[in-house]
């Protein structure tokens, strides 16, 4: 295949999330190798753009806030600043680094759902999930707690058992209870919208199999796997109260699902930076210029949210580019150990 050449070079680090500080592995594995890039870019005099920003919405963030007696607002506040200056001290050169809970975003990331809704690129479906009749909302499997059916630990999360190290869903457990208040759950039937990503397997079959065969043998290998397994129908919204209210009529009490604003949220904080400064072109031409090279820095856990989630959703929107090239640093050998460059990296990334 004959190589293309690009006018410009838009380069992303994956959004950290602002439940804690940044960790050495992160800086190593994802942030210092993009930054490097990005200086090799500008002194050879290229376009370059580097993108960043922090991811603030998910379940974790809201049982900190719980936990902490403070709003959900406060704690997300607290880790963009800590880790935004973080950045800083470490001398890392983005661009823009802006948040998920930027009004611009907030109104980016509802435009682009109501686009894919009103296209009908997305499935309705109604399942059944447990739901805390005090409080009256329906709980992630994360503020889950039951028994454990394998080795009958009483404290067994909603997805995995810490004593045995079972994976679980909440359906397994024995007596599962809210794990904020202990309060007994029933189950009740919800709606939410979905992405149907097999779809889009035949087109990411080609795209990744076929025509990306240069990327990094562990991030073809992982998107292989998924696609061997067939993929299937992935939820976009979710009950919760903290995070971008689904946009359209009946969907009260639900919101955008954080997998599906976080990607959107390279877009939105282009546009923020090309906005306020229009030195840096139209952010349309960072992202629908086909003479663009676009390419993500990431940790393995976010492998399929890159390569797999987010170029569905791109297609489906329809008009953006895709990744050229998806670089992940798995681990960074310190003192003789590995450290894993994913380690409390977007744990609430693993479906909960």
């Amino acid at each position: 295949m004959e190589k293309k050449e690009f006018k410009r070079t838009l380069v992303t680090a994956a959004l950290p999330y602002a439940n804690g500080p940044v960790h050495i592995g992160h800086l190593a594995g994802v942030y210092v190798p993009a930054d490097i890039y990005v200086r090799y870019k500008r002194l050879l005099g290229e376009e370059v753009l580097f993108v960043g920003g922090s991811d603030e919405h998910g379940v974790p963030v809201t049982i900190r806030a719980r936990k902490e007696g403070c709003t959900v607002q406060d704690v997300v506040d607290r880790y963009h600043n800590l880790i935004k200056s973080s950045f800083e001290r470490f001398g890392i050169s983005f661009d823009v680094y802006s948040r998920t809970t930027s009004s611009i975003h907030h109104q980016f990331a509802s435009d682009f759902f109501k686009h894919l809704y009103e296209d009908g690129k997305f499935v309705e479906m109604e399942s059944e999930q447990f739901y805390d009749e005090a409080t009256q909302e329906f709980l992630t499997d994360r503020n889950i707690k039951g028994e454990c059916p394998v080795c009958h630990a009483q404290d067994a999360n909603g997805d995995q058992c810490e004593k045995c190290g079972s994976t679980l869903s909440p359906d397994e457990l024995i007596n599962p209870v809210n794990a904020i208040n202990g309060n007994p759950l029933v189950k009740r039937s919800t709606k939410h919208w979905y992405l149907p990503l097999n779809e889009y397997q035949p087109w990411l079959e080609q795209w990744i199999l076929n025509e990306h065969k240069e990327w990094r043998s562990n991030v073809y290998g992982q998107c292989k796997s998924w696609l061997d397994a067939d993929l299937r129908p992935r939820a976009v919204t979710r009950d919760l109260n903290w995070g971008i209210p689904v946009p359209v009529e009946g969907a009260e009490g639900k919101v955008l699902y954080v997998w599906f604003d976080a990607p959107i949220g390279y877009i939105s904080n282009t546009k923020e930076l090309c906005d306020a400064h229009p030195e840096y072109g139209n952010w349309e031409t960072w992202w629908k210029d086909d003479s663009t090279r676009l390419i993500h820095f990431i940790g393995k856990d976010n492998i399929v949210f890159h390569c797999i989630v987010f170029p569905a959703m791109l297609k489906a929107h329809g008009g953006y580019i895709l990744p050229d090239n998806v670089p992940s640093n798995e681990f960074l050998n310190l003192e003789g150990e590995k450290i894993s460059t994913s380690r409390n990296w977007r744990a609430h990334r693993q479906c909960s």
